[in-house]
């Protein structure tokens, strides 16, 4: 068997806190990773959005304090359908289970609620966080566009935003950087591009893509992954402030200090 035909297991995603952890660090805000289970091409696996969803929360917990809540796996990939292990579940169903969620925290004191969202087919988690006005739980959706574009910016990723859509330049980088072990050979010559996606919601992916690659994974890297990962986490300062405020309590002394995220004088 050749070493790209063995699958290995992807790493623990899981919090491994204790109730007295969570206890003791009081943290008012927590973390949700959104991710999907669709496809990604013919080399990165079904799971890529979560996994990218995990790292960008993992980040987020080391460097803020921030409690770490485990991922959603399945959510609204129904434009992916075309392709074999792709699932999902309705967006009345997102919404209402991220909805409990928010309700069980606040019940525990918790009444801040970041939406780390791995997939862009997840258009009802800006509903979400629209409709937590009133609630008692201040929810934010991270990483935004012009979160994404700072990252873009200092990981020099060369391919445009509009055009890096699935499975190019930016998915495959964080993989390379924090899953190498689940990226298959193949990427290096995996480029397709398809700028004009007018009707995406209505042909599927499959209107667009015979690969369901949308982008550029050719010019991806380890190095752009990280930086990457670095960026998204230096531009979540804005998001704790602001949570932090909104509940009218100053954010705890962790004696943690400022993140570190890894970015060279420029």
């Amino acid at each position: 068997m050749a070493d790209s035909d063995i699958r290995r297991p992807a790493p623990a995603v899981l919090p491994a806190d204790t109730t007295e952890d969570v206890r003791a660090a009081g943290a008012r805000i927590a973390v949700l990773p959104v991710g999907s289970l669709e496809q990604h091409g013919p080399y990165l696996p079904l799971v890529t959005d979560t996994l990218i969803a995990c790292s960008v929360a993992r980040g987020l917990a080391a460097a803020y304090p921030v409690q770490l809540l485990p991922p959603l796996t399945v959510s609204c990939s129904h434009e992916h359908e075309d392709w074999p292990g792709t699932v999902s579940i309705s967006a009345a169903t997102l919404h209402a289970v991220v909805g409990d969620i928010a309700a069980s925290l606040r019940r525990s004191g918790v009444r801040g609620l970041v939406l780390v969202n791995g997939h862009g087919g997840n258009y009802v988690l800006r509903n979400v966080v629209q409709e937590s006005a009133g609630t008692g739980t201040r929810t934010a959706l991270f990483p935004g566009p012009g979160d994404w574009d700072a990252a873009r910016k200092r990981a020099g990723v060369l391919t445009p935003s509009y055009r890096d859509m699935h499975a190019g330049e930016v998915e495959t980088s964080i993989l390379l950087h924090d899953h190498p072990e689940l990226v298959l050979p193949g990427y290096e010559a995996s480029d397709w591009i398809a700028d004009d996606r007018k009707h995406l919601l209505t042909l599927g992916m499959r209107g667009y893509t015979d690969s369901g690659v949308i982008g550029c994974p050719s010019a991806a890297s380890a190095d752009k992954g990280r930086e990457l990962l670095a960026g998204l986490t230096e531009c979540f300062a804005a998001y704790v402030e602001l949570l932090d405020a909104d509940t009218g309590r100053a954010a705890p002394d962790t004696g943690r200090a400022a993140p570190d995220t890894g970015r060279a004088a420029r």
